[in-house]
């Protein structure tokens, strides 16, 4: 079995989900409960949260696109599907395939 962090596209996919779900959350739940519940706290530590991840993917997307020389193209599909919802999940199905 392969060790998930034992490549940088491995490292990448992996952190595409937990920033996907992450900002899901942030959308989903803590939004709703920031202007509808009046309670900003959750929407401030899953920002802040979020806010990690999100620069985490951005690095892990530069670290995978220079280890597996991909196009402009590539990248620019990979960062737009981080600000997409649910992008990342389909950026993991598509955009992330190794090439054989």
């Amino acid at each position: 079995m392969k060790d998930l962090f034992s490549t940088p596209l491995m490292r990448l996919k992996l952190l595409a989900w937990v920033e996907g779900v992450s900002f899901l959350v942030l959308l989903l739940i803590t939004m709703p409960l920031k202007y509808y519940g009046q309670m900003p706290g959750p929407n401030m530590v899953a920002g802040q949260i979020h806010g990690i991840l999100f620069i985490l993917y951005i690095l892990f997307l530069l670290q995978a696109s220079y280890a597996y020389q991909w196009s402009i193209k590539r990248i620019f599909l990979g960062l737009l599907a981080s600000i997409v919802p649910f992008g990342t999940f389909f950026a993991d199905r598509l955009i992330f395939k190794e090439r054989e």
